[in-house]
């Protein structure tokens, strides 16, 4: 089953996930399954309140799932992987938290305030996902914190400026709102042609802090096994890129969705093989 929804997915990972041996493959296949499940659960049309009551009754599930009762395909490999794994449940936990955060149209006044979205939404499955991928020998956990965390706020930073316009539309705004005001840029401006230039400066300051966030979680570099370094150059290389190429578009967020060429996605699944034979 877990297979089935991570091979079904419309996403470019699941090929990254070959860089692992097979009992590792398998367990990010049961960790992205309920990623996409508790995903599917949120975003599916309906009231708010049964999507509220839904995910409630999927986080119920995953709990008796590690006493071995089994309410859905997914959670008898999650149940192991977690177990296998040493995966911490908290961090699974705090994902469905930030996705049900999402129900509702969102506002941050501060970034101080988009900071724990961030960390729930991403920066906890990264933490979840390094359980599986490991650690140099002698490295530890807490050192790996602080960097697996940066990167999921970085991750989370380039997809909201990516998903800018959809997310207007649908009612939310992650951009922390002290900021837009600071640099006169509300959002029933960012189409008027008037004040583009206040929108690309706001644009270029929060790209500017998504790179400074990739900078953060460069220690991961050397703390990750060499498969799990091959599997990370895979996801933030592509991030990274996509970031570079928000930029390149003048910030053209807006009207279309910003997307990674595949050619240059095939060189970044290149660089994580490299990476994982230790030849980059």
């Amino acid at each position: 089953m877990c297979r089935t929804i991570t091979t079904q997915a419309n996403s470019s990972f699941p090929l990254a996930f070959r860089l692992l041996p097979s009992k590792k493959r398998r367990a990010m296949d049961a960790l992205y399954a309920f990623m996409r499940v508790t995903d599917d659960i949120a975003d599916e049309p309906g009231e708010v309140a049964l999507k509220r009551e839904r995910l409630a009754v999927w986080q119920a599930g995953l709990l008796a799932s590690l006493d071995g009762q089994f309410t859905h395909p997914v959670y008898p490999a999650l149940a192991d992987t977690i177990r296998r794994f040493e995966i911490p449940v908290q961090y699974l936990l705090d994902v469905i938290d930030g996705v049900s955060s999402d129900l509702e149209p969102t506002r941050f006044a501060t970034f101080s305030e988009l900071y724990p979205y961030c960390y729930r939404v991403a920066s906890a499955v990264g933490l979840a996902c390094i359980h599986i991928w490991g650690l140099r020998p002698g490295v530890t956990f807490e050192q790996i914190r602080k960097p697996a965390e940066a990167a999921g706020i970085a991750f989370q930073l380039t997809n909201i400026l990516r998903d800018l316009g959809e997310d207007l539309r649908g009612g939310r705004v992650y951009l922390p709102l002290d900021e837009l005001e600071r640099f006169r840029c509300p959002p029933d401006s960012w189409s008027d042609p008037a004040a583009q230039p206040a929108f690309q400066t706001m644009m270029r300051v929060q790209t500017q802090r998504a790179r400074e966030y990739y900078r953060r979680a460069g220690p991961l570099e050397r703390l990750l096994s060499a498969e799990g370094l091959g599997i990370f150059r895979v996801m933030c290389g592509t991030y990274r890129r996509l970031l570079d190429e928000i930029e390149r578009s003048g910030f053209d967020v807006l009207t279309r969705r910003v997307r990674v060429p595949k050619w240059r996605k095939g060189l970044v699944l290149l660089d994580g093989w490299a990476a994982k034979r230790g030849w980059a």
